[in-house]
């Protein structure tokens, strides 16, 4: 049975950080209408923050250059006076209809959220851990191999192998050292893709003994009822050995894939959710979709495309959460009521 004093109320749920999902707190919050945001990453800014940080940007309007990660940081000092609630690392799992509009939401973590419109801005679909190809690993998941770590403490005093060369991977090497029995990070090769300070680290902790760093890949893993006892592991000169451990950590990166979306009950055409270009809204009331994840007719794949649809789905969007209230438009450049808000009046 639902406890009521654990659902959390909002007039939006955002589904997706990223660079349209801010923005869309920016033009719903002059609207007074409140947002919390769900995204299955650790951080904001989606793509952009995901998988091209330091990566140039030069199509938005106004800004002949910036990168992902500065692009995301500016679009959160702007959206700072409304106040916006997180909930990273997690993934919205289904959405039921509890009224007209009215929903409740729920994600992967049993979060769950009353709203009166949902705003689904997933880019391309939720990030997905990309799985190594190791025969049987399904059999493991979510019992001893974990694509992300949720709480630290569950790996307290336990023997890790740590799989991978990016960030996540030097990461939670640094993170869980301190904490685990012992720590074993495998790469297929000497070179990184991670920050060069959080490699120097890793290596110093290597060289005081603290953790080992081994080359080679994951070829097979022993075990029994999800409970991995050792890998095994091939060397780049082919031959073959074994690394006791706990529990597995794969850090590959991450693909993008529809996941739960396509069991909403939206329309979907190739994958995307069709909406209609005057507020965006999808095939069901009072869920809208913006950015990469929705299709029209003439539709482009660009952020700046993505404000300019959530900015329309606000207006709709006011209809269903102050019904009694009349919206006159009004311009950020001449309303005080609107600069006050954004507390520059």
């Amino acid at each position: 049975m639902l406890d009521a004093t654990n659902v959390i109320k909002t007039d939006a749920l955002i589904i997706g950080a990223g660079p349209c999902g801010l923005f869309a707190v920016f033009e719903l919050g002059l609207l007074d209408i409140k947002a919390h945001l769900v995204d299955i990453l650790d951080k904001p800014g989606g793509q952009c923050a995901e998988l091209y940080p330091e990566k140039p940007i030069y199509d938005i309007p106004g800004i002949p250059l910036v990168t992902g990660d500065g692009l995301t940081k500016a679009l959160l000092e702007q959206i700072k006076p409304f106040g916006p609630q997180f909930h990273f690392g997690e993934m919205v799992q289904s959405i039921e209809r509890i009224g007209d509009p009215e929903f409740r939401v729920t994600t992967d973590a049993g979060k769950v959220f009353e709203c009166k419109v949902v705003i689904v801005a997933a880019g391309g679909g939720s990030f997905q851990p990309k799985r190594p190809p190791i025969p049987g690993i399904e059999a493991y998941e979510a019992k001893s191999v974990h694509y992300a770590v949720r709480q630290m403490e569950q790996f307290r005093g336990k023997r890790l192998l740590i799989a991978g060369g990016g960030d996540s991977a030097l990461d939670w090497t640094l993170n869980l050292a301190p904490i685990a029995s012992h720590l074993t990070l495998l790469h297929r090769r000497q070179e990184f893709r991670a920050a060069p300070d959080s490699v120097n680290k890793m290596m110093a902790l290597v060289g005081e003994g603290k953790i080992d760093f081994v080359l080679g890949q994951v070829t097979s893993l022993e075990g029994s009822d999800g409970q991995v006892s050792k890998a095994i592991v091939k060397r780049n000169d082919g031959s073959n050995f074994e690394i006791a451990c706990d529990a597995i950590l794969p850090f590959f990166g991450l693909t993008m894939k529809l996941g739960p979306v396509a069991n909403w009950g939206l329309k979907l055409t190739d994958d995307l959710i069709e909406v209609e270009t005057a507020s965006f809204e999808t095939s069901e009331k009072g869920i809208f979709a913006i950015g990469d994840i929705n299709t029209y007719p003439g539709k482009l794949k660009l952020i700046l495309c993505g404000f300019h649809e959530g900015a329309l789905a606000a207006q709709k969007i006011h209809r269903y959460v102050y019904p009694e209230k009349k919206l006159t438009f009004q311009y950020t450049t001449s309303s005080t009521s609107l600069q006050k808000k954004l507390g520059v009046a």
